[in-house]
């Protein structure tokens, strides 16, 4: 198959569980092939597991759950080192991040401690154990859901911890039409237990490594970077965009465009990209008078900082 071919059914596979959404799911397809990771945010029951559970039956990869609770401990996720007594040493039992796809369930349940012993296998695709470093197989993603901070019980994540997800994406309630098509569905334990893998590990090396030969003119790197030079300059903003956040948003654009069948990016790339990458990176600036605010204000920020950038003709 084709990298259009390989990168459609994986999308096909994912949209015969998750309903009426086909713009979350090229979105996280993206993020796959960008070598990121995913933060879905919303309200409980609209599908944020199903789809991180569904995106790993698709590929022909391991994948771990991990459910994030207050008295969850960092041991937890990376591993233990045990005492054998029979070689009369100590042996490391690895913990659940070490697997290609892994779900951080409700992610902001548990406290900051837990949540930071991501960030090294986030950042790094590594963890370090007992002055032990051990690598994580390929490919790597962590797709992490969380509620809204105002829902009791939640620890809202570090700007540190936001910087190391690609993309912030929140699914919605699906159209009346799509839910009575997920009601009319034969009742089943889950419904991505039915998915078979369509894509081998080896298939998304393939086309991470396409990602990486897709062209971006020098004029979109100098749009990228007035983007994010509007966001550090914003008398709305405290916080800016990080050399990070620049990064991701180029990775996923040139993503987007190979998702999208081309071996070029185009301008539209970018700013289509821009609420989902950068949103969940900035910090509204309440000098000013306003209030950090939610997901879709934040969203519509970023849109109009964008809309104030030039675009290269």
């Amino acid at each position: 198959m084709t990298s259009t071919q390989t990168i459609q059914a994986v999308q096909e596979n994912i949209a015969r569980v998750i309903k009426g959404k086909a713009r979350v799911i090229e979105l996280t397809v993206v993020a796959l092939l960008a070598r990121g990771h995913l933060l879905l945010e919303d309200v409980p029951g609209v599908g944020k597991t199903t789809l991180a559970h569904s995106l790993a039956r698709s590929l022909d990869c391991t994948f771990k759950r991990i459910q994030f609770t207050s008295d969850l401990l960092p041991s937890d996720i990376v591993g233990v080192s045990i005492f054998n007594r029979q070689k009369q040493a100590f042996e490391f039992m690895p913990g659940p991040i070490f697997a290609n796809v892994v779900l951080a369930d409700e992610i902001n349940r548990t406290t900051p401690k837990t949540q930071s012993s991501l960030l090294e296998a986030m950042s790094e695709a590594q963890i370090s154990v007992d002055n032990q470093t051990y690598p994580l197989a390929q490919p790597f993603m962590v797709i992490a859901t969380q509620n809204p901070a105002e829902y009791h019980g939640t620890f809202p994540l570090p700007e540190s911890q936001l910087d190391r997800f690609m993309m912030r994406v929140r699914i919605g309630y699906p159209d009346p039409g799509e839910e009575k098509k997920v009601l009319d569905r034969p009742p089943s334990l889950h419904p991505a237990e039915d998915l078979q893998p369509v894509v081998s590990a080896q298939d998304v090396l393939d086309l991470q490594a396409q990602v990486d030969k897709v062209r971006m003119d020098e004029s979109l790197i100098d749009y990228l970077l007035a983007i994010v030079s509007t966001t550090r300059q914003s008398e709305l903003l405290s916080l800016g965009i990080s050399t990070r956040g620049a990064l991701a948003l180029n990775r996923a654009a040139r993503a987007l465009a190979l998702v999208r069948g081309r071996t070029y990016c185009v301008p539209d790339d970018i700013k289509e990209l821009a609420p989902a990458v950068l949103s969940h990176r900035i910090m509204v600036n309440r000098t000013q008078g306003l209030r950090q605010r939610g997901f879709e204000q934040t969203e519509q920020l970023v849109r109009d900082l964008v809309e104030s950038v030039p675009v290269p003709v």
